[in-house]
């Protein structure tokens, strides 16, 4: 199957290389690379880079179903099932509720195991024989299961909308392909300023690479400043779980976090974290909690 690739000014999440279909409107399979870019200190996928993509992929079926009406994430939450260090990441997202005022999408992360194939990737969940003719496994690995809910808002909001139609992509295969990408590592590219590791400070100014169409910091890049937030406080641990609820728009910048350690145990420690507009009283943007663990 061709795949049409989308350029998109290079930003965090066409950075990411997604490529993703619309099984139908309803369901929407991506996949990206499992590059040492957007991996975790330890090997294993970065907690919040599987959040971007969770994000990106439930908003395609989410979109199809409410348009044109925009969405924006209200609250997302990932939970580990194991650890995903192979690579392609694979997200399976499905159209849960459309409501008037929301929208809910459920999601399985794999390990894709080397697969780029989409179809392929499709008939393994599907339910496919878990070994081939000669004998050897070829199921996915489920690494996580994941759940977001988005608000409905007005498509005016939204820079570009009206060219933004997936329920037109029904089994087309997307590529989102970025122009002028430069290399990096994810965290300097997005700006982290880090104030205070051990108590999980960290700064980052609204810069163009992180804005999505509404003009705020993008969800998935959140996620990452969390990840990041969390790790700083307890060096040796990986994050693998989040539970992230956006509640503002940043209107002044910069985003600032704050953190405390909610439980320290042998093997994993739980975080609690907010996201904070520092130019404007520190209004509250996002509220997290992130489960870190042993590698």
């Amino acid at each position: 199957m061709a795949i049409s690739d989308v350029n998109i000014k290079s930003n965090f999440v066409a950075d990411l290389d997604l490529t993703s279909m619309l099984v139908t409107p309803e369901r929407c399979i991506m996949l990206a690379p499992l590059t040492d870019a957007v991996r975790s200190s330890k090997g294993s996928s970065r907690v919040g880079v599987l959040s971007t993509m969770l994000d990106v992929a439930c908003s395609d079926p989410a979109l199809a179903a409410c348009r044109p009406d925009w969405t924006a994430t209200q609250d997302l939450s990932v939970h580990a099932i194991d650890w995903l260090v192979e690579g392609p990441m694979v997200v399976d997202a499905q159209l849960l509720r459309i409501g008037k005022k929301t929208i809910v999408i459920s999601a399985i992360i794999y390990d894709g195991h080397g697969r780029s194939d989409i179809q392929e990737i499709k008939t393994l969940i599907d339910g496919a024989p878990k070994t081939n003719t000669s004998g050897e496994q070829s199921a996915l690995t489920p690494a996580a299961k994941c759940l977001l809910t988005f608000a409905r808002i007005p498509g005016t909001a939204a820079s570009g909308a009206e060219n933004y139609t997936p329920a037109e992509w029904v089994g087309k295969l997307r590529r989102r392909t970025p122009e002028g990408a430069e290399p990096g590592e994810i965290n300097e590219k997005i700006g982290m300023n880090m104030i205070d590791a051990e108590n999980g400070v960290i700064e980052v100014n609204c810069i163009p690479y992180i804005i999505n169409a509404i003009g705020t910091i993008n969800g998935g890049v959140q996620t990452v400043i969390l990840e990041v937030a969390a790790e700083s406080m307890r060096p040796g641990l990986v994050a693998t779980d989040i539970q992230v609820n956006f509640l503002s728009q940043l209107k002044v910048g910069p985003a600032r976090t704050s953190a405390t350690v909610l439980r320290d145990a042998a093997d994993h420690s739980v975080v609690s974290l907010q996201l904070m507009d520092a130019g404007n009283d520190d209004k509250l943007l996002t509220l997290a909690t992130v489960l870190l663990q042993k590698p």
